[in-house]
């Protein structure tokens, strides 16, 4: 059940009363064997159908008005549920923009006899507010109230921007990198891809509806997991086990009285895992199908002591066949690339980490987001102030910051921020910069996010992140060993009408720390550079309206910075 009581969207609270998220919706269900599969474990369809209903609760409490699924994205389940555990699913509203929103999905699992607790999955959804008979809904801003939120508010901003590449990535990732992805094999005993091709129909019926009357976007989703596991089972002539899904996009509604075609085909098998292609196509009478919903689905068979078993190889048909075969190459690689990116712990990253097409999105986020942790974190100690520049430290040793607040910049003396239709690349797009530690051949990537802007009242800074990484090009010498800088960049933010502040952060394990030459309280001097040219150039443009270009950054004696990503 939906539980949405003692949530209501006041955040003055009574002295000792715990904060509460105003959108959070939790649901609490105890898996029942009608909720099962052959395993005796939660379906995975069912899972979604609940996931899907929590989250729209939350996304109409803020929007006030109807909700409908616009996508979800990337799950990776890390744990099944059996009969009889209490499955908890916990919703909240991360960030509103013009009529969509990011609601963040928590899934945690409850074993009533032993007491014990763990988690599923965490998925990103993202919702639109429908049309009033008024006209085009507007959604109200949220202000963040913890230092959590600050920063789930912040990454949303990121999140979505990665959605909106994320098949330009595909698509550059597959026309750059043929060689890398490699050929279509022909394996000997293999078998024939049309042998896994499912394909079936569903009559939307009034119980699969929502309460706007269109088709419920949780069955359709768990439409799609029954098509493709069978899929996934013709394959192995076995019972698989769901452990991800490359993300839900739908492209249209569907209402009662549809038919909606599911259709799925094994793309690729590798040693211990399948691809699995599933699409949902809609119609009713004579009229054309049109496309409802798409996502890739990998599978894993289980086998008595519950580790993955070998699995047969796989024969693509000709032409889309070896597309769909190289596309799913292509999002493996994407996957082991940020799994490995984003479970990097300090002590475990001896190297820099190794870059390529297939990993610059989730290396870019990665660093973004660990950007916009630093930025959220409160509990910073002052260490030294000179020339303004106030000098703070926290978490590890080797964690610095530096602000440098200009009490003479007023709002409308800061230059305008680039808007996200405006987005320039700020200096000439280099294929590198030399550094003045290790080899001098070290790689900086920039990922810039939306400035701060007044009129539309959000709370982001502009955003410069920076992220050593290993080349293939420049390999690793016997006189210098690379080592990894995880985080470093700098945020440039109007705290008030009097006051810009320009921060810089550095986050780096402890082998890179030996080669930094200390110019501003261990900085070192190319990172010193650009700090000064930030702050330099604000002062310099306080009169000036003009927008940031790169001929005004090089007049500023601003470094060149490498190729956005």
């Amino acid at each position: 059940m939906a539980s949405e009581e003692g949530k209501g969207a006041c955040v003055t609270m009574e002295i000792g009363e715990a904060y509460r998220n105003p959108t959070e919706v939790t649901m609490s269900q105890i898996v029942l064997p009608c909720h099962s599969n052959h395993c005796g474990e939660l379906s995975a369809g069912q899972l979604l159908k609940w996931m899907d209903s929590t989250a729209c609760l939350s996304a109409e409490r803020h929007a006030g008005c109807s909700c409908v699924t616009a996508s979800v994205d990337d799950i990776h389940f890390e744990h099944t549920i059996g009969v009889g555990n209490v499955v908890t699913i916990i919703a909240k509203v991360n960030r509103a923009f013009t009529s969509s929103m990011e609601v963040g999905i928590m899934v945690t699992c409850e074993d009533l006899y032993t007491d014990t607790h763990w988690r599923v999955c965490q998925a990103f959804a993202t919702f639109v507010a429908r049309r009033r008979e008024t006209g085009k809904v507007q959604l109200k801003q949220l202000t963040p109230q913890t230092q959590t939120e600050q920063m789930e508010y912040s990454l949303a901003a990121e999140r979505r921007r990665m959605r909106l590449i994320h098949a330009e990535i595909i698509t550059d990732l597959l026309s750059s990198s043929t060689a890398q992805l490699g050929e279509c094999r022909e394996y000997q005993d293999a078998v024939p891809a049309e042998r896994t091709r499912v394909e079936s129909v569903e009559l939307v019926l009034p119980p699969h509806a929502n309460h706007q009357v269109s088709t419920f976007g949780g069955q359709i989703m768990a439409w799609m997991e029954n098509v493709a596991t069978i899929s996934a089972s013709r394959l192995c002539n076995a019972h698989p086990t769901l452990r991800s899904i490359d993300m839900f996009h739908f492209r249209g509604p569907s209402h009662i009285g549809d038919r909606l075609v599911l259709k799925s085909i094994v793309n690729n098998a590798f040693k211990h895992s399948m691809e699995v292609g599933v699409c949902a196509e809609a119609y009713q009478g004579g009229e054309p199908q049109r496309h409802i919903n798409s996502a890739f689905m990998t599978f894993e068979v289980l086998d008595a002591d519950r580790k993955p078993r070998t699995l047969p190889r796989i024969r693509p048909e000709p032409v889309d066949g070896k597309r769909r075969y190289q596309e799913a190459v292509a999002r493996k690689k994407i996957r082991l690339d940020r799994k490995y990116i984003i479970s990097c712990k300090q002590n475990e990253v001896p190297l820099s980490v190794p870059w390529d097409p297939s990993n610059q999105m989730y290396l870019s986020y990665n660093n973004v987001s660990a950007l916009k942790l630093m930025d959220t974190i409160n509990n910073w100690v002052l260490t030294s102030e000179k020339n303004k520049t106030v000098h703070a430290g926290g978490e590890p040793d080797a964690v610095l910051q530096s602000g440098d607040e200009r009490e003479r910049l007023s709002r409308a003396d800061v230059p305008p921020p680039l808007r996200p239709q405006e987005e320039k690349r700020v200096g000439p797009p280099l294929s590198g910069v030399r550094g003045d530690h290790e080899s001098g051949r070290r790689r900086h990537h920039l990922s810039c996010q939306d400035a701060f802007h007044p009129k539309r009242g959000q709370r982001d800074p502009y955003l410069i992140a920076l992220r050593s990484v290993t080349l293939p090009t420049h390999p690793p010498t016997a006189d210098y060993n690379r080592r990894e800088v995880l985080c470093a960049g700098f945020t440039i933010l109007e705290e008030s009408s009097a006051v810009t502040k320009v921060t810089y952060y550095n986050q780096a394990t402890p082998g890179v720390l030996p080669y930094i030459s200390t110019d501003i309280v261990g900085l070192s001097s190319s990172f010193s550079s650009a700090f000064s040219a930030c702050s330099d150039y604000l002062e310099a443009n306080k009169d000036s309206s003009a927008t940031l270009d790169s001929q005004t950054i090089n007049a500023a004696n601003m470094p060149p910075l490498p190729k956005e990503l």
